[in-house]
């Protein structure tokens, strides 16, 4: 069965994708972009983590803020319009709209292991 999915991966690969709730403490519009939104989030460590994702087009940055979402925490960081992004947000197309990915329960705090 798996010969017929594209891009098959390994349990071994999947597992190397380090997948954390992130709690979003800031947002705000990307100053040189109209689609992206720049994300403060707190995974757990001393400082927030900055994402570039995007969202613009779906959501405020009030909307946003005290939302935990799932997150690739451990990707490579990249440059975006001049931003740099330090992870990932996960979310789901839903015919023309982007929805986030979130926790089902208002107590969790960033950080914890997605499994």
């Amino acid at each position: 069965m798996s010969e017929n999915v594209p891009g098959v991966i390994t349990i071994d690969d999947f597992k190397r994708a380090q997948l954390r709730t992130a709690k979003i403490v800031e947002a705000n519009p990307h100053p040189n972009a109209d689609k992206l939104m720049l994300l403060k989030v707190d995974v757990g460590g001393e400082q927030p983590k900055q994402i570039v994702a995007g969202i613009r087009k779906f959501y405020e940055p009030e909307q946003l803020v005290g939302r935990t979402i799932i997150i690739v925490n451990n990707l490579e960081p990249a440059k975006l319009r001049g931003e740099t992004s330090e992870g990932m947000l996960l979310a789901a197309t839903v015919g023309d709209r982007v929805v986030l990915l979130k926790v089902d329960a208002d107590d969790v705090p960033g950080g914890c292991e997605v499994r």
